[in-house]
């Protein structure tokens, strides 16, 4: 494992939901959305749909009853809606509002390097994933560390500028 931060040509991406189904016949599509509240995933323009981030233009999009439907420019019916479905939808990270001072974008910790208070690297972040109690981060280094992101407790300290996140964490757990 390479101690370089991972450089990307492209920009990131941001996953914010995905296409849960077709709705009607007009090209209509169910959309589980992952931003909170659950509407303001139709804030965010344009869409990149599926593996290959196709570009979709959002036309109109609304709640239907516990969750949302949209109708995406050149889908039109049925049967050009249904390919979509399962797809997650993304954006570019620059079309997100900057964080507050006490929040974080996924995103934007991935790849930082982790180390405890003591100063010991554990590897880099890969990703992370919401369970019922906390959010975890899952660090890669010369093996996988599942690290709960319990700020002050665990997560000590978030430093962009210096790429890392420093946590309280025994580095033989």
């Amino acid at each position: 494992m390479s101690d370089q931060a991972p450089t990307q040509s492209e920009p990131s991406m941001v996953v914010l939901g995905r296409i849960a189904g077709v709705f009607g016949v007009r090209g209509w599509v169910h959309v589980f959305s992952e931003t909170d509240p659950i509407d303001n995933i139709l804030h965010y323009r344009p869409w990149h749909i599926g593996k290959g981030g196709k570009v979709y233009e959002l036309v109109e999009g609304k709640r239907h009853g516990k969750g949302l439907v949209a109708h995406l420019a050149g889908c039109d019916d049925r049967d050009q809606a249904a390919p979509l479905v399962g797809a997650e939808i993304a954006v570019t990270r620059d079309r997100l509002p900057p964080p507050r001072a006490d929040e974080f974008y996924w995103i934007d910790l991935e790849g930082l390097a982790c180390e405890t208070i003591q100063g010991v690297n554990l590897g880099r972040v890969d990703h992370l994933f919401a369970t019922g109690a906390n959010d975890v981060i899952c660090v890669k280094g010369e093996r996988e560390r599942l690290i709960p992101f319990v700020w002050g407790d665990v997560v000590k300290d978030v430093d962009f500028a210096q790429g890392r996140i420093v946590v309280d964490w025994d580095p033989d757990f």
